[in-house]
């Protein structure tokens, strides 16, 4: 499933001690996500979660990205295996799995992402994983062990406090902070700097990276990120870099409009 999902390039990435770059797709047009890819991205996280994306738009960006080297997530809405099915159905890289809280929360996450034969309860579906056919089942089987990678997301003070068991949970591939939900459950909504929240943000870090597991996030703000070492990071949603794109033309415009 490498040729779909561009995996392989991504765990080069990773697994060489670099960062892997992306952003967030939350709209519907499928020029956006290729356009992202174009640009360079490394992955895409396509946002089932807080957007009016559907299933139906998740394939069409998807087979978008899939002739650029970027490598397509899908965040699902919530962790329960109904949502899930679908989007592991389209044969992205990764899944990311939202407010994962426990180590059992973060144990069914896993398991609803493999095939009971690797000690999951995924339910069993091919379709665009074997290319409509064209892969024999037996290759599918042995690239499921692996695929997607499976990312459950820490954004509550409760997971932090439970970090360690949901680190230990088998099946778990790594951990994608989610900074502004975290900050919220502390009371400290976006305040990143905030002593406790950088504190929880750290602790987080460390133990994942010393798990020896993927450590990714939602990371906007390259002042406090930019120092703190993550396998993956993702720098801005789409809509928020078309506002600063659209704003910083039209501001510089206006500037040189003054001026004469």
């Amino acid at each position: 499933m490498m040729q779909l999902n561009h995996l392989e390039r991504f765990r080069s990435i990773t697994e060489s001690g670099r960062t892997a770059y992306g952003c967030v797709l939350t709209s519907t047009d499928a020029g956006l996500a290729e356009l992202a890819g174009e640009a360079g991205f490394d992955f895409a996280w396509i946002d089932l979660e807080h957007s009016p994306l559907t299933i139906t738009d998740a394939a069409h960006l998807l087979m978008a990205l899939r002739g650029t080297g970027c490598a397509p997530f899908i965040r699902v809405a919530w962790n329960v295996p109904y949502l899930l099915k679908p989007a592991l159905d389209l044969a992205p890289a990764a899944v990311i799995i939202p407010m994962v809280n426990t180590a059992e929360e973060a144990r069914r996450a896993a398991a609803a992402c493999r095939y009971p034969a690797d000690g999951g309860e995924r339910g069993f579906a091919t379709r665009r994983a074997t290319g409509y056919g064209r892969m024999p089942l037996r290759e599918y089987l042995e690239h499921s062990h692996g695929e997607p990678l499976v990312f459950v997301q820490i954004e509550h003070r409760d997971a932090v406090r439970n970090i360690d068991g949901i680190l230990a949970a088998p099946g778990v591939d790594g951990v994608c902070i989610g900074p502004f939900d975290l900050s919220a459950s502390y009371g400290k909504t976006g305040d990143f700097r905030d002593p406790e929240i950088a504190a929880a943000i750290d602790l987080v870090r460390e133990k994942t990276l010393a798990a020896g597991l993927l450590l990714g996030g939602f990371c906007p703000d390259p002042e406090f990120w930019g120092t703190r070492f993550l396998h993956w990071k993702a720098l801005s949603t789409d809509t928020d870099a078309l506002f600063r794109a659209y704003r910083s033309m039209l501001q510089s415009q206006r500037s040189i409009q003054e001026e004469e």
